[in-house]
């Protein structure tokens, strides 16, 4: 492990490379057989379940109540929502059969083409369609209104260029979906789910983030608005990291989802969808980690704390167990979560090589001058700071260190942000600046050509027209001289 993780590509030799061979040298996720999917594997997979318990908790604490739906969906349903199925066309995976049989030539197995589907069915790239074709079956009145629906499943979007957790054929995430009695109750659910989000965001991952709305260009395919917590990448490109969508009520005219109201007249119901993926995993990666490899904040940590016995016999181990294994006990009882790695079958350095790669928060080690001290070897992840401390009264000392770098590892993520945002009032200058990467804050004259040009000609893309921290003063479209309400966010992104 040691000598893997001295061959780990430094950030600035080449970023993305590090970004790939962290995600595997960390045990977080590797390739599969099937192009473009990956294998989540168990410490990788522990951080997503702590996001996925932190963010269900949250969810329900508003009202939500989770569900689930089908994967496949009929491909009628896709087609009587235009701009949505338009939004998802290209990637969308089609079963045509149901059954395989035997090769008459014998290589194996085919498609039996008398098992052809009356109806293709579609791999979800996104449940709309078929929850609002179920939520037909489930509201009638107003007096079953809210319908306040979330689902943790998997969606398969066929993308041609895959990169672990950022962008994958087949990904993990949560949609919610709620129907609601009016326009102003949908709009309100709309905000308080992305502001849920950042609060997630910042609190728990210790990531920075702007909330805004989506351009129209950008919305999600079938939205009236799109929501968005934006994040900055230590490379200085943007990252969508979770999106809340009004729907208005496209998908209830699509699926004919009305309701009695309290005056006894029939209406459309009103929408709304939200939702963040293992995307987030990507984001914890690039928002924290350095050249050493993964640093996790504690609150997101599978493991906050490890303890690694330094022995030389199995009497030195049973002496320092004997005090480790009630401080085990202690930190458990205060809610911390931590390891004892007393296993044979790895040498001390390998153990600090490898935990120190995982972005274990804290790491202590006891050794047999230790326990005649009375003291304990501690280092901090965040800094690769190291101190002896009293082992008396080391558990709080941990209680109240968790929070610091919880703390250290925010302030740091958001002074680098906040240095990574410029104003640029010429083209000139924002070809310039594009190119170094970061947010950038110009006019722009609301009209879709102009979006598209500065696509085309930076591959920047607007990331959000901020909600608030942001500039509203009037100016002019740094290309088309025409007048500009307020300043919008540009960036690259993932």
């Amino acid at each position: 492990m040691a000598k893997e993780l001295k061959n780990l590509t430094k950030r600035s030799d080449n970023y993305s490379q590090w970004y790939n061979e962290l995600v595997v040298k960390a045990d977080l996720a590797e390739q599969s057989a099937v192009r473009g999917c990956m294998v989540i594997k168990p410490y990788g997979y522990a951080i997503w379940e702590k996001m996925q318990q932190t963010l269900d908790r949250m969810f329900k604490a508003t009202g939500v109540q989770n569900a689930y739906f089908p994967l496949l969906i009929p491909k009628s349903f896709l087609c009587r929502e235009a701009e949505h199925v338009e939004g998802f066309a290209k990637e969308c995976a089609v079963v045509t059969h149901y059954r395989l049989k035997n090769d008459p030539d014998g290589k194996g197995v085919v498609v039996d083409p008398a098992a052809k589907l009356e109806e293709e069915l579609i791999v979800r790239p996104t449940s709309e369609t078929i929850i609002w074709g179920t939520y037909k079956n489930w509201i009638h009145s107003w007096r079953d209104l809210p319908v306040l629906c979330n689902q943790w499943a998997n969606v398969m979007r066929w993308e041609m260029r895959t990169r672990m957790f950022l962008r994958t054929a087949e990904f993990l995430w949560q949609e919610g979906h709620c129907a609601h009695a009016t326009a102003e109750e949908s709009e309100a659910r709309t905000v308080q789910m992305i502001n849920l989000y950042a609060e997630f965001a910042e609190k728990y991952m210790a990531m920075p983030v702007i909330q805004g709305v989506k351009s129209e260009s950008e919305r999600f395919a079938g939205a009236l608005n799109t929501y968005t917590i934006e994040a900055m990448m230590q490379d200085g490109k943007a990252l969508q990291s979770g999106t809340s969508h009004n729907l208005g009520q496209n998908f209830a005219k699509a699926f004919d989802v009305t309701f009695v109201n309290k005056e006894n007249k029939p209406e459309l119901v009103w929408a709304n969808s939200w939702g963040v993926s293992t995307r987030l995993m990507g984001a914890l990666i690039m928002t924290h980690s350095d050249d050493n490899g993964l640093v996790l904040p504690p609150h997101l940590a599978p493991i906050q704390v490890v303890i690694v016995p330094i022995y030389k016999d199995n009497d030195g181990l049973k002496a320092i167990s004997e005090k480790v294994l009630p401080l085990v006990k202690e930190l458990e009882a205060k809610g911390i979560s931590v390891k004892y790695d007393d296993a044979d079958n790895k040498r001390p350095g390998f153990k600090f090589a490898d935990y120190e790669l995982k972005g274990v928060p804290v790491r202590l080690a006891l050794g047999q001058r230790d326990l005649e001290n009375g003291t304990v070897e501690l280092m901090r992840r965040d800094t690769l700071e190291k101190e002896t401390v009293n082992f008396e009264g080391i558990a709080d000392h941990i209680a109240t260190l968790l929070e610091d770098i919880q703390s250290n590892l925010y302030t740091k993520a958001r002074n680098f942000r906040d240095s990574m945002i410029f104003k640029v009032d010429t083209y000139e200058d924002f070809k310039a600046q594009i190119e170094k990467g970061g947010f950038i804050l110009a006019h722009w004259d609301g009209t879709p050509e102009t979006e598209e040009r500065i696509k085309a000609e930076t591959k920047a893309t607007i990331r959000c027209i901020p909600l608030e921290g942001g500039d509203e003063t009037p100016g002019v479209d740094m290309i088309t001289g025409k007048p500009s309400p307020r300043r919008v966010i540009f960036a690259r992104s993932y």
